[in-house]
């Protein structure tokens, strides 16, 4: 089972572009993040810039409309995430208690749906979908 480990920081909404983290917190996540390799369990991960140096694109009418951040409407934004495979829900959510985050952080843990869980008419609506993920090193 692969699961998506998302950090939200409370206040990254609102951070300036170029904001950077601490170095302390990043040297902790670091031993946090090499535990997880070690284990065998992560797939990948990534921190990500503020949402002030991002755009949404939304639809209106059928028709792309882009909105340059920060994004004033937003209360929860993301910071970073963790891809892991582990063998339960209970297991992520054991590895998403040993991060080391501070009291604004909080993590969310979804469970990635598997092609194999959906129904033949999705699977062959989807046909492609894993000659893509094994083109692009995913599978």
């Amino acid at each position: 089972m692969r699961f998506m480990m998302l950090m939200i920081p409370k206040g990254y909404e609102t951070a300036a572009p170029g904001t950077m983290p601490d170095a302390d917190a990043v040297a902790a996540m670091m031993k946090y993040n090499e535990a997880l390799q070690q284990a065998g369990v992560l797939v990948s991960l990534d921190g990500l810039h503020p949402p002030s140096a991002g755009a949404r694109v939304s639809f209106k009418g059928g028709k792309p409309v882009v909105t340059d951040g920060p994004f004033a409407e937003v209360k929860e934004v993301l910071g970073g995430y963790w891809m892991i495979r582990v063998n339960s829900r209970e297991e992520a959510i054991e590895w998403a208690k040993r991060c080391p985050a501070s009291d604004n952080e909080i993590i969310e843990i979804r469970q990635v749906q598997e092609f194999e869980e959906f129904p033949d008419d999705v699977q062959q609506a989807a046909a492609g979908f894993r000659d893509m993920q094994e083109a692009i090193g995913q599978r």
